[in-house]
């Protein structure tokens, strides 16, 4: 080994040419300022050797949280005991949460919490809305959930969907925690078996965001300790829902909200109406110059002609008749009475003016009488 004493002014070069590629250098006192002789180039392969590279930072990342995560996960082998059905209003309530959060406060990713709704039947479970949970955090990470906030939320939505009861609670990040853990078992007071949905909103994918769990006690190295265990869910929608999912959507494609919207869907559909009337209309002709004789019988549009009309329901029944007429009668009701309004405002409109012209006759009779 190659001992060397190095002078002031050429430390200060070696040393600034070593912190140029070894920022970690600078967390060291100077070698030499002890006046002990140093190997430079052995000094920077120890130090060198024991940084880590941008890499290794981020693969050390990774595994501490797929660690965190095995700790309140199950394994894969555990499934779920529950069917789940998730309605888009609770995602959207979800994601409008986030969003709302995220601009008041400025924060890239906030964590947010909140309380699902929804009905249960067995172990088939429908998830319908959800409404924001106020919670604080600690120092160290732990969160307490304000409960005297639950019970009012609770109460005031208990007073519009008297069906709906509490099932489980939702919160956003990459993956279950030790936290989520801690918040589970404070809910865990309102309902014994409550639902935890994680939601990622940072995540570049095509699925859904999405993992709904379930809870266990399962038994590691003698103790007893809450896992999650994921639960498949599937989405349900109803009929409201769809039409308010699809205008968001359009509104959301189009960046404007100019325009109406029912006209252009009232256009669509007219002229698909339209067309559909038009290719009925064209095979009607057809068949017509076929049973005529004025043109050739083609078998395969004959068979595609008879398959469509085989598709269109026939309704023969006594109530189809019976619910028809009746909604007819009230649509031919409803005609009648526009009609019947109309006309009593018009006799209205004439009576007034006929006693306007009426009063200035008697007006003039009058006058001319004073005259005389």
């Amino acid at each position: 080994m190659q001992q060397v004493s190095i002078s002031s002014g050429q430390e200060d070069d070696t040393w600034s040419e070593m912190v140029k590629h070894t920022p970690k250098v600078k967390r060291f006192l100077r070698p030499s300022l002890f006046g002990v002789p140093v190997d430079y180039p052995e000094f920077h392969q120890k130090v060198t050797s024991k940084m880590a590279t941008p890499m290794e930072v981020q693969t050390k990342k990774d595994e501490v949280d797929v660690e965190e995560k095995d700790k309140v996960v199950a394994s894969s082998g555990a499934a779920g005991s529950i069917s789940v059905a998730l309605h888009p209003l609770a995602i959207m309530n979800i994601s409008e949460h986030y969003t709302r959060i995220r601009a008041q406060e400025g924060k890239l990713n906030p964590q947010v919490v909140g309380a699902l709704l929804g009905t249960q039947e067995g172990r088939n479970v429908e998830i319908f809305n959800s409404f924001e949970l106020q919670f604080d955090v600690f120092d160290d990470g732990h969160i307490i959930i304000n409960m005297e906030y639950y019970k009012t939320k609770e109460e005031q939505f208990r007073q519009v969907f008297k069906n709906l009861d509490f099932l489980g609670w939702y919160s956003t990040g990459v993956a279950a925690q030790e936290s989520d853990i801690g918040i589970h078992r404070q809910l865990c007071e309102i309902n014994e078996s409550p639902l935890f949905l994680k939601l990622n909103p940072l995540a570049k994918t095509n699925d859904l965001p999405i993992t709904m769990y379930e809870s266990v006690i399962d038994l590691i190295d003698g103790e007893t300790r809450m896992l999650f265990v994921e639960v498949p869910y599937t989405l349900a929608t109803e009929e409201a829902e769809r039409i308010g999912v699809d205008h968001v959507a359009r509104l959301s494609s189009s960046g404007t909200v100019d325009g109406a919207t029912v006209s252009e869907h009232l256009l669509a559909q007219y002229n698909a109406i339209k067309m559909l009337h038009s290719r009925v209309k064209m095979i009607l002709e057809y068949v017509k110059a076929v049973h005529k004789g004025e043109v050739p019988c083609n078998h395969e549009i004959m068979r595609d002609a008879l398959s469509l009309c085989q598709r269109l329901p026939v309704m023969k029944t006594e109530l189809f008749k019976e619910g028809f007429y009746d909604q007819c009668n009230d649509v031919m009701l409803m005609c009648y009475l526009a009609t019947v309004t109309k006309g009593c405002n018009s006799l209205n409109e004439f009576i007034n003016k006929f006693t306007v012209v009426h009063d200035r006759h008697g007006i003039g009779r009058r006058m001319r009488g004073l005259l005389f």
